[in-house]
């Protein structure tokens, strides 16, 4: 319970940190909290590489998925932007964060895959409005950027919880048969 605990409270100071940064036009300190968030995150795992993967993972999705976002022209970012068609770099440590939480306060959606489609389709956007209403971001068609955030985190939140499991159970096999 208390690691539970310590993981969503790391999970929300990395959270505004990367957010409120962006939104002042310094997103380079969230990025720094982030980095120290996935850095506590990993060296407290009792298994890090399968921790390491999951972020590896999470991070090619949220680069993908959110630079299709910028890319189709839903949603402009106000700082971190490498690219005019790249999601910037605070966001995408903002998937690795919320891969932090997924063998951890999240782990209880990892058996219950419809109630994780409804958790991402709805808690990944209010995210989203969250970072608009703090300057982080901002709307340039406001329903079509709803729409596929609710479609992309209703996918990818049981994708990653699920993703997660396998892969350990893969490891753990694989460790089996070479033994």
């Amino acid at each position: 319970m208390k690691i539970n605990l310590i993981n969503f409270v790391l999970f929300q100071i990395g959270w505004f940190a990367c957010v409120l940064s962006a939104a002042n036009y310094i997103p380079l300190i969230g990025l720094c909290f982030a980095i120290i968030i996935m850095f506590i995150h990993i060296k407290l795992s009792s298994n890090p590489t399968n921790e390491i993967i999951l972020l590896i993972v999470a991070m090619v999705i949220g680069l993908v998925w959110d630079s299709f976002i910028v890319y189709a022209g839903w949603i402009n970012y106000t700082s971190g932007m490498m690219s005019n068609y790249l999601a910037p770099y605070w966001i995408i440590a903002m998937w690795d964060l919320f891969a932090t939480t997924v063998n951890v306060s999240l782990s209880w959606l990892k058996e219950k895959t419809i109630i994780a489609m409804l958790f991402g389709a709805i808690a990944g956007p209010l995210a989203y409005y969250a970072g608009y209403k703090l300057g982080a971001l901002t709307f340039t068609d406001f329903n079509m950027a709803m729409i596929a955030l609710s479609i992309g985190w209703a996918t990818f939140t049981p994708f990653l919880l699920s993703f997660s499991d396998l892969y350990h159970h893969y490891i753990q096999n694989k460790m089996r048969v070479t033994s």
